[in-house]
């Protein structure tokens, strides 16, 4: 009896030193880290990224956690700066570290910082960086929840420009890698329909003023206009383009689909066509569960949920759906591994179903479109399958 006594303590003792080895486990606790924009140009997504993890967290520490241990969300500002993203990077993994990396929010800021937390050996998870690079080449460390641009973008502009005959396309890009992205998937859909841009515009991160480029696209007669901006400058460009009383048809990125969007920009906003990822939660038309959810999000953080709530709060359950599955001591590998065999039907929020595998580290792989009427998002097409 004593010999097992001993045994069982000596097991004890190990354990506890396999776990104080990985960073970011403790016997008691799970750290995870996430670079948000608080304070930068896209503020208006990091803070509601913030708290649809948070909650998704919270929620799962009053049942009392994963195998006993409570999820602690630390979250860095990045200001939307690649640079100072970076040396928000290694603070994260410095200390006690974190055990995996969620919901990283920027084009910039994730192809600035993803190779370090791989090279940490993080689990780099679900960013909100619409790029391939985020699960492509293969890797077994980073997944993600929704496709690049490249995928995204093409399928609802296809709908459109066939449902409206459009034949002279343009484009307003932000010059960075998530311009470039939307940029590179319409270069391949105009040459599947046979068509040529009619003009194509850039403009510099935290740009305020689009009239030269709106002017540039109006002259060239674009009757289809692709937008690859994210709020403040969706607004800007489609307030412009209404304000000399051009009414061309305009598409926004997923970047752009957020009730922000009409809440900032009034009236003027009426007409634009957004790409879902995931709808956003109006509570008019929430169902008992949604309903449920939307009163739990307000008491919370005194304030109304929108689409990348929803994405942080279905990508976190995803994360912690696989903590489940990947046992009392987790690692890494063994998160990994529960991820890929990962498969969530449709949920309360009316998103499309998700799943994962050894091959494919991309969970969601369908679109819709919606187009904002009388003040808010309504959606006009079913999901459309993205073109692997």
């Amino acid at each position: 009896m004593r010999f097992l006594c001993i045994l069982l303590v000596c097991l004890s003792c190990c354990v506890r030193a396999a776990l104080a080895a990985l960073p970011g486990v403790t016997p008691t606790e799970i750290r995870v880290g996430s670079l948000q924009d608080l304070s930068g140009p896209i503020a208006a997504l990091g803070v509601h990224f913030r708290n649809g993890t948070q909650m998704r967290f919270d929620a799962e520490n009053a049942r009392g956690g994963v195998h006993g241990r409570q999820l602690k969300l630390l979250v860095e500002d990045t200001g939307y700066d690649p640079k100072r993203a970076v040396l928000a990077t290694e603070k994260l993994l410095g200390g006690a570290g974190i055990f995996a990396a969620i919901h990283n929010l920027g084009s910039p800021v994730v192809m600035a910082t993803m190779p370090r937390f791989l090279e940490a050996g993080v689990p780099h998870l679900f960013p909100a960086a619409p790029l391939r690079d985020v699960y492509e080449p293969l890797h077994p460390l980073k997944f993600g929840m929704s496709p690049s641009y490249t995928l995204s973008v093409p399928p609802a502009a296809r709908h459109l420009i066939e449902e409206n005959g459009f034949k002279r396309v343009g484009i307003l890009y932000q010059d960075d890698d998530m311009g470039r992205e939307v940029l590179r998937g319409m270069d391949g859909l105009l040459g599947e329909l046979g068509l040529k841009w009619c003009a194509q515009t850039s403009y510099k991160r935290g740009a305020t003023d689009f009239s030269s480029q709106i002017a540039r696209l109006r002259a060239a007669d674009c009757d289809f206009v692709v937008l690859a901006t994210v709020v403040r400058e969706t607004i800007g460009a489609y307030a412009e383009a209404r304000r000399t009383g051009w009414q061309a048809t305009m598409l926004v990125t997923a970047s752009g689909y957020t009730a922000q969007v009409h809440q900032l920009g009034g009236a003027t906003m009426e007409g634009l066509y957004g790409v879902v990822l995931l709808p956003h939660p109006y509570a008019e038309a929430a169902n008992r569960a949604l309903a449920d959810w939307i009163d739990a999000y307000r008491r919370q953080f005194k304030a109304e949920p929108n689409t990348w709530d929803v994405f942080a709060w279905v990508g976190a359950d995803l994360f912690v759906r696989a903590l489940h599955a990947a046992g009392a001591q987790p690692t890494p590998a063994k998160l990994a591994a529960a991820l890929e065999q990962l498969r969530t039907p449709r949920d309360f929020f009316g998103g499309p179903a998700f799943a994962l595998s050894p091959g494919d580290h991309l969970a969601l792989q369908q679109v819709r479109i919606a187009r904002i009427r009388n003040g808010r998002w309504e959606n006009v097409s079913d999901y459309l399958n993205v073109k692997r």
